[in-house]
């Protein structure tokens, strides 16, 4: 499957600011591969959450691993605050500096005796003071909850635990975004509860989030904006509109919303103004009771 640039404008920056990251028809095939993603243009604009949606295969982990430079485009160009980022030692750890990939399987990226010594692996790999590594990696470790967990061998962990220790590496290096790659995977309720708490934290000091996810609901709920990766390019706006678009969620091989699904029935029943935004879980939906 190949994601093609859409027909319509996918990636304007609102007003929040000029991006802080993002590609340019950019073009992508693994080795004696068909190509993976064609021509796609994607920004992200400081400061905003953003859920990253599509089938298996469609080249969600792709399209993760080309903004965080852990593949380069083909054609095309990754740009970091308007500037072309080279694909030398210099150019990455500038990326990387400013932008942090966490993979879906936390056992691919924690690899250090201790849930301490794996947070401070980043941040030590720039070369920075003691005192500084030690800030980051209390700040991260207490911005993750798992404080208690410092000298705890990541071996031991519980995979919630350890999907959270991962987080935490790559809060350490204090980027200005943080990808996620289906980061609720895995994780029962509760845990999901806890890591988007994590996230909202993250996001109200400032952090640029991006979830690739196939759960339609947490994006509606989660998401101020949505990215769509179709067979047919990628769509991206609000996230409320964006998955509003039947068309569009039936090519990802996705389904609609419950969310919108009930907006839908309040607005038929006269409970709900055209203009009034929906409910996005069903508790909220509780609150239209009678």
């Amino acid at each position: 499957m190949t994601a093609r640039a859409g027909g319509e404008p996918t990636a304007a920056a609102p007003a929040d600011g000029p991006p802080v990251v993002e590609l340019s028809h950019a073009s992508f095939a693994y080795p004696d591969g068909p190509l993976v993603l064609d021509g796609l243009s994607w920004a992200l604009p400081p400061g905003r959450a953003t859920a990253l949606l599509g089938r298996n295969g469609s080249g969600k982990t792709t399209l993760l691993r080309l903004l965080s430079g852990g593949l380069r485009p083909a054609s095309g160009e990754l740009r970091l605050r308007g500037e072309p980022v080279a694909h030398d030692r210099k150019g990455l750890t500038r990326l990387r500096t400013t932008v942090q990939l966490v993979v879906q399987d936390p056992d691919d990226q924690l690899f250090a005796a201790s849930v301490e010594q794996d947070v401070s692996f980043g941040p030590l790999n720039l070369g920075l003071e003691e005192t500084e590594v030690l800030a980051r990696v209390e700040e991260a470790l207490d911005a993750l909850d798992i404080a208690a967990l410092r000298d705890r061998p990541t071996h031991l962990l519980s995979f919630g635990q350890r999907k959270r220790a991962a987080i935490a590496g790559a809060v350490a290096m204090r980027p200005r975004v943080l990808i996620l790659d289906e980061p609720t995977a895995g994780l029962d309720p509760h845990g999901q509860e806890r890591l988007l708490e994590v996230l909202a934290r993250l996001r109200a000091a400032g952090t640029t989030v991006v979830m690739a996810t196939h759960d339609v609901d947490l994006a509606l709920r989660w998401a101020q904006d949505a990215a769509l990766l179709t067979p047919e390019g990628l769509h991206a706006g609000p996230a409320a509109a964006v998955l509003a678009r039947a068309e569009h969620v039936a090519a990802a091989r996705l389904r609609r919303p419950w969310g919108l699904a009930a907006t839908d029935v309040l607005r038929a029943h006269g409970l709900l103004s055209p203009a009034a935004p929906g409910p996005r879980t069903p508790e909220e939906l509780d609150g239209y009771a009678g």
